[in-house]
């Protein structure tokens, strides 16, 4: 699935780097709020579920490769972190469901294939 299958069937916000949200494909789903976790634990084009809206956000997304980053609970993001995410070509999703909800709505829409 692509990012941007998910953002759509779920009606998510594309915060920055809309056009390449077509070619993105998750490959999985990891949830950290500890970004030093999150850059062990990420794996190559994971979607990365976090409450943090700061522009180390982008540095990990980017160290780690992750599809994407979505911030749930519809947590306002920074403005420098989407600026910096554009520039960084990070896709950020801003996610009205927890993190269990984003999770549990991936698996479904995934046909709860372990990968």
């Amino acid at each position: 699935m692509t990012v941007r299958d998910f953002a759509d069937k779920n009606r998510y916000s594309i915060l920055s780097n809309t056009e390449s949200a077509s070619d993105r494909i998750i490959t999985g789903v990891y949830t950290c709020d500890l970004l030093s976790m999150a850059m062990a634990g990420v794996k190559d084009g994971n979607l990365w579920i976090t409450v943090h809206t700061n522009i180390n956000v982008v540095a990990v997304a980017a160290l780690t490769n992750a599809s994407c980053v979505i911030i749930p609970e519809s947590i306002p993001v920074e403005e420098a972190t989407v600026k910096k995410a554009g520039k960084e070509g990070i896709i950020i999703i801003c996610a009205p469901h927890n993190a269990y909800d984003i999770c549990t709505r991936y698996y479904v829409q995934s046909g709860g294939a372990v990968l």
